[in-house]
């Protein structure tokens, strides 16, 4: 089943009063998307909860906002976001190995197979996604009213949320979303219409969360508080605040609340289990090894090397393989990772991506393709920055299933 359509729709929200808040529903028969209207001191602030590829989306924001001529209109953007929107040379601007050597191609990656499903479902409605933001900027400057940026910086929220998994929920989150990446196709626009109390790529977040509960609290519920506190202190005394559904019943319930935006903003040290842990299995395997020359003499011990070299090396290739990478790369990942697997501040993946790079450098063409070729399987394969970050993930995953495999191995041959 798609994952869209296992999503259990919230309830309508109903006219309720709570200390300093006033929030009335003005939701109609002709009109699902949920407008509240609050109070915070002195400040009267509309929130709208859009779908972010949504016609009727943009309609509403549109005619909210030049009814109400505001002071100040809000969006769910933060700045890098904002100028993703604003300028579509972006991706053009993009250092892939860069983001190799600062160890972020995993998130990228993950990044990118979102915004491919959105995309998909933005290009089955023949709308552009996040055409309500824009809508309301350009609104906005219309009825000459500031334009505030609600949401949290995106790196810090990926970043917070990254830190926050493990190796094995990184991968799964991949997974859930290739998984994910056909769906859009069987997603018509009335259910993205019922879906509007769900936001669309929040829903499929939230889906993933139940088992993976690091992403629903810094995807959704860190950013409830975030833009509960950066609403309801835009400047201005009347607002109109655009968000996506999802979020508003997190900024109604966080919204009388006090909000430490610090907090939010920072990056959590890592845990001090998860650093001893990984220092401590490659140090377990090569004591395996030291161990197994003493007591079982040469043959043992060159045996436990060979299926440690043999199974990390050849399925770390095979995973370059599958990403369709240069044989070079391919050379390079087997011969890698032995070595990488055995040190937790390396990884093969790394050193694939970076010879992939070298191998295949990225073209013009490549980064102005990008945003159509994600949405695409082919197009993922085909295009050489996406192909850097398959080659990246794949190989990182093919040397982590071969300490898996040899370990064992290892053992038995004692």
């Amino acid at each position: 089943m798609p994952a869209a359509r296992r999503i259990r729709m919230r309830p309508q929200w109903r006219p309720f009063k709570i200390e300093k808040v006033t929030i009335i529903s003005m939701d109609s028969k002709n009109n699902s998307d949920p407008i509240h209207r609050l109070t915070y001191e002195d400040k009267e602030i509309l929130l709208v909860g859009t779908a972010h590829v949504s016609k009727q989306s943009v309609e509403l924001v549109k005619s909210t906002i030049e009814a109400e001529t505001p002071d100040t209109v809000s969006v769910e953007l933060c700045a890098g976001r904002f100028q993703t929107l604003r300028q579509k040379d972006t991706w053009q601007q993009m250092d892939i190995v860069k983001v190799i050597k600062e160890k972020k191609a995993f998130l990228l990656l993950a990044n990118l197979l979102l915004a491919a499903f959105q995309k998909r479902i933005a290009a089955k409605l023949d709308i552009r996604p996040g055409q309500e933001m824009i809508q309301a900027i350009d609104s906005a400057e219309a009825q000459g009213a500031a334009v505030h940026l609600a949401d949290r910086d995106v790196r810090v929220t990926l970043s917070r949320t990254w830190r926050q998994m493990s190796w094995w929920a990184r991968t799964k989150l991949l997974f859930q979303l290739v998984l994910s990446f056909g769906d859009a196709d069987e997603i018509s626009s009335e259910e993205v219409e019922r879906l509007k109390q769900e936001d669309m790529l929040e829903s499929i977040l939230a889906e993933v969360g139940r088992s993976l509960p690091a992403i629903r609290k810094t995807l959704i519920d860190e950013r409830d508080q975030y833009l509960a506190a950066k609403i309801r202190t835009a400047p201005g005394r009347k607002i109109v605040a655009v968000v996506g559904a999802g979020h508003v019943p997190g900024i109604l319930r966080y919204w009388d609340q006090p909000i430490a935006l610090e907090q939010l903003e920072q990056l959590p040290p890592k845990g001090r289990m998860s650093g001893v842990i990984q220092w401590l299995i490659p140090a377990l395997i090569v004591c395996l090894m030291v161990f197994g020359f003493y007591k079982g003499g040469l043959n043992v011990g060159a045996g436990m090397v060979i299926w440690w070299v043999g199974a990390t090396g050849l399925l770390a290739g095979l995973g370059a393989i599958a990403a369709l990478a240069h044989p070079l790369t391919v050379l390079s990942s087997i011969v890698a990772a032995p070595f990488t697997t055995l040190h937790p501040l390396l990884a093969a993946g790394w050193v694939s991506g970076l010879v992939e790079a070298l191998s295949r450098k990225p073209q013009v063409k490549d980064f102005e393709n990008l945003s159509v070729d994600i949405q695409t399987f082919r197009g993922f394969w085909n295009n050489k920055v996406t192909r850097i970050l398959l080659v990246v993930a794949f190989t990182n995953l093919g040397a982590a299933i071969g300490t898996f495999v040899a370990f064992p191995m290892m053992m038995r041959a004692l």
